[in-house]
C-alpha cells in the first residue's frame, strides 16, 4: 500500500491518523504506517518501511480516538509528572510536546536523527549525558531539562522556547523570534493547542477541581 499527499510536516503529523486512514482499505486496526517527504514537499506513504528515510507513524486501534489520546501509559505519565515537578515545567505543556514530537512512541526516530519520546538529537542527548535515548526515563528527564534551559534563556516565553526546541536556539536568535519555517510555526501552534486540551482534561478529571469550579458558579 502506498499513497501521497502534500502538507507541511507538523500539520501532517497532527492529522496522521485521518490522513493515513484514507489510504487503508476497510476498517483500521492497530498497526504502523511509514512516510517520507520528498524534495517537493510531497508525502509518500507505505504500510512497510521501504527505505531508511521513511519515518513511522502510529495508527490507533479502532475506537474513540480522543479518549485514547488521554489514556497514557502509567509509566510515561509518572515520569513526565516527576520530571516536570523536578524542573518546574508545566506538565500539560510537556505532555503536549511528547504528543507532537513522537505521539508517545518511545522508539520513534525522525529523518534528522531525533530519537525517543521527546525526540532528542544526538548532540542534545550527549549534553545531558543520556546513555540510551530510547529509555523513557532518560529521554523524558533530559528533554524536560533541555526545555527548562530554553525557558530560562527566553525569560519563560513558551513560544520562543518551543521554537528553539524545534528549530534550535540559533534559528530563534537569527530571526529574533519564531523562525519563518512552516514546520516550526505549526509545531508551536499544535503544542500550545494540545497543552490547552491537557489542561482542560486535567481539570475535568480532578473531582476537587471540578467541585471547586461548580461551587464558584453556585
Amino acid at each position: 500500500m502506498t499513497g501521497r499527499v502534500t502538507r507541511t510536516r507538523w500539520g501532517f503529523l497532527v492529522l496522521a491518523s485521518s490522513v493515513c486512514f484514507a489510504f487503508l482499505p476497510g476498517p483500521v486496526l492497530a498497526g504502523e504506517i511509514y512516510y517520507y517527504v520528498d524534495e517537493d514537499g510531497v508525502y509518500h506513504f507505505s504500510d512497510r518501511r521501504k527505505a531508511p528515510e521513511f519515518d513511522k507513524v502510529m495508527v490507533w486501534e479502532a475506537g474513540d480516538y480522543e479518549a485514547q489520546v488521554f489514556e497514557l501509559d502509567p509509566l510515561y505519565k509518572e515520569l513526565i509528572s516527576r520530571a516536570c515537578a523536578t524542573y518546574e515545567v508545566e506538565e500539560a505543556l510537556v505532555l503536549a510536546m511528547v504528543r507532537v514530537e513522537s505521539n508517545f512512541d518511545k522508539d520513534a526516530i525522525s529523518r534528522k536523527g531525533a530519537q525517543g519520546l521527546l525526540q532528542l538529537m544526538p548532540e542534545t542527548a550527549q549534553r545531558y549525558r543520556v546513555r540510551n535515548t530510547f529509555n523513557p526515563r532518560e529521554n523524558i528527564y533530559a528533554g524536560v531539562l533541555h526545555f527548562k534551559t530554553l525557558l530560562m534563556k527566553y525569560k519563560n516565553d513558551e513560544r520562543l522556547a518551543l521554537a528553539a526546541y524545534n528549530a534550535g536556539a540559533g534559528a530563534v536568535e537569527k530571526y529574533r523570534g519564531i523562525p519563518p519555517f512552516p514546520e516550526t510555526q505549526n509545531y508551536v501552534r499544535q503544542v500550545l493547542k494540545y497543552r490547552d486540551q491537557y489542561r482542560e482534561y486535567a481539570k475535568n478529571s480532578n473531582p476537587e477541581t471540578q467541585t471547586a469550579t461548580d461551587s464558584a458558579h453556585d
